[in-house]
């Protein structure tokens, strides 16, 4: 089995009639149902002249008709272009520059996208409108191109990574171990490409009733009341979602949480744990470029562990999964294999981000660490080269987390020094400070409110916060 389409199409013919995704409206999908209007759609796309190899862009909401279209595309043997959502219209219109589509397929909403000048010589694909239609699916193999996604851009422009079929089966084959299950689980899957594990384990995935690219606004008590309404026992989540829920509650169904997307602090698992007593969460580290590098289960984090984070010996990631090679240079961490990017769509931009020795080629993933004794990596920041000046950002920021009063923390260098920036009860203000120095830290402010990346809301915006300081708020 060489492709995602080959290993859903044996879940098929496996269980027709299961559900394969549950959408907050209350609609269940079945395998057999999203295999039909794929088809469907893969016969639209062969009628309107597409053929193997060109590209799609996608712009439909997160629902059972995305995971259509994908299906549908990789039918007819195309590649799926996803602009960056965070970015909104910017993001689209940088993906049709980059990647130079031969086809826009949109549902709902974005249809009205039509009107843009740039997208009118783009065929025209609206999935979910066929009732009937098949071809035979197109032979493909592990070195064609199956889709284009881009990084966040928050250090720089987006950029385009290509990923092939061949790719997305090795990812899988990483992610697949993380989510086995002995007995049937139903997951709320809250990062949109997990969906396709799901799709190839033959697992039922409930789809987020939050939009993905406002996750600070979403409601912990409305996701809560969908966990359970929807039956869900497993969650895949963002810190920042693991926050609400950690505000509002756990539904008494749910056995796991796996994590990541952002900085797992450990003030957000022990609060977790708190709200529901032997609940298992599972913080993953991972990338745009490499998805998962490690991961560690609280159940694995020992006392000492938890001491060292709150002393300031940085964030626990855990041991690096078993498909990833890792090392680290000059303090870097460098990942290779079979599910780590390999390069971007434009080659400009690999130069000071892989490395090339031989046939292998290792991602500079532009975060420090450190592995312990135990082989385990602890995450200490973003890496610079040379030596650093004073403790890094994730030991003052995990261990602030720990101080009474605290929300969330972030250590910036400004042009007057370091400055330790907590958004929390502003009461401890005298508390924080001394704590700080302990650190090294000599100058703690309180902000009102820490601006977080627009893709998960669980990383802080640098560049806005260093705006925001040199404000004076």
């Amino acid at each position: 089995m060489t492709t995602l389409v080959e290993a859903f199409a044996e879940r098929v013919a496996r269980s027709p009639d299961a559900p394969a995704i549950l959408d907050p409206s209350g609609e269940l999908t079945s395998f057999g149902e999203l295999d039909r209007r794929a088809s469907a759609f893969a016969a639209q796309i062969r009628a309107r002249g597409l053929g193997k190899g060109d590209r799609v862009l996608v712009a439909v909401p997160v629902s059972a008709t995305l995971y259509v279209t994908l299906a549908g595309i990789w039918k007819a043997g195309l590649v799926a272009v996803f602009p960056e959502p965070a970015m909104g219209l910017r993001g689209l219109l940088h993906a049709v520059q980059t990647t130079r589509p031969a086809a826009f397929a949109a549902s709902g909403p974005y249809r009205l996208l039509r009107a843009l000048p740039t997208l009118w010589g783009l065929t025209g694909l609206r999935p979910g409108d066929d009732e009937a239609g098949n071809v035979p699916p197109v032979m493909l193999g592990p070195d064609d191109p199956a889709l284009i996604s881009f990084t966040s851009g928050t250090s720089g422009a987006p950029k385009g990574i290509l990923r092939s079929h061949g790719f997305l089966m090795a990812q899988n084959a990483a992610v697949a171990p993380l989510l086995a299950a002995s007995g049937p689980e139903r997951d709320l899957v809250g990062f949109p490409v997990f969906v396709l594990v799901n799709l190839a384990a033959g697992r039922c995935s409930v789809l987020p009733n939050w939009k993905l690219t406002r996750q600070d606004r979403a409601d912990g008590g409305r996701i809560g009341a969908w966990i359970a309404r929807s039956g869900a026992t497993r969650l895949l989540l963002p810190p920042s979602i693991c926050e609400k829920l950690a505000d509002s509650g756990v539904p008494a169904g749910v056995t796991t949480i796996f994590t990541g997307g952002g900085p797992v602090f450990p003030d957000t698992l022990r609060r977790l744990l708190e709200r529901r007593p032997g609940l298992r969460v599972v913080a993953v580290y991972g990338s745009t470029e490499a998805e998962p590098i490690a991961e560690i289960g609280t159940a694995e984090i020992a006392a000492e562990d938890w001491a060292e984070m709150e002393a300031g010996g940085g964030l626990l990631a855990g041991p690096p999964v078993p498909e990833i090679k890792l090392r680290l240079v000059e303090g870097e961490v460098q990942v290779a294999g079979a599910h780590v990017n390999r390069g971007y769509i434009d080659p400009a931009q690999d130069n000071g981000n892989k490395v090339r020795e031989g046939e292998r080629i290792w991602h500079r993933t532009g975060d420090a660490a450190r592995l312990d004794g135990h082989g385990r990596l602890w995450l200490l920041g973003r890496w610079k080269p040379g030596a650093q000046d004073g403790p890094m950002p994730l030991q003052v920021e995990t261990a602030a987390r720990f101080w009474p009063g605290v929300r969330r923390a972030a250590l910036v260098r400004m042009e007057q020094g370091a400055v330790l920036a907590i958004e929390g009860d502003v009461r401890h203000l005298a508390h924080w400070q001394t704590a700080a120095r302990r650190l090294g830290i000599d100058r703690v402010v309180e902000v009102r409110r820490m601006p977080m990346d627009r893709r998960h809301a669980s990383k802080i915006d640098e560049p806005r916060l260093r705006r925001q300081l040199g404000a004076g708020q």
